[in-house]
């Protein structure tokens, strides 16, 4: 998938962020890197029950390719392919935190109704 570098009115900068965290799954996954700092596949299917195969190896490859995780393969049978947020990932726990404390708001909101 093509990215694009924003350079127009205000709001742009945060269709730059949305770009590469856009997507049900994602800050979900870049969360649970956070919380975990490594993930296999079968993490994430664990972690994340109803995403389906295609989908969260789709996520997962996007976020490679956008230089958020740094996949790293072991040659071994059976092969070993492991998930972690790069330096560039991590300096996105400040947005994520906040999705975090916002939802947890939300939630309590939502339970006192």
């Amino acid at each position: 998938m093509e990215r694009r570098v924003y350079d127009c009115v205000l709001g742009c900068p945060v269709e730059s962020t949305l770009q590469i965290i856009a997507g049900k799954w994602k800050s979900v996954i870049l969360y649970r890197l956070f919380q975990e700092k490594v993930g296999r596949y079968s993490d994430f299917e664990r972690w994340l029950p109803t995403i389906s195969a295609r989908m969260l190896a789709r996520q997962l490859g996007e976020l490679v390719a956008d230089g958020v995780l740094e996949k790293q393969i072991y040659a071994q049978v059976p092969p070993k392919t492991e998930y972690r947020l790069t330096a560039f990932g991590e300096t996105l726990w400040p947005v994520i935190s906040a999705m975090e404390q916002w939802g947890r708001q939300y939630n309590q909101k939502r339970a006192a109704e």
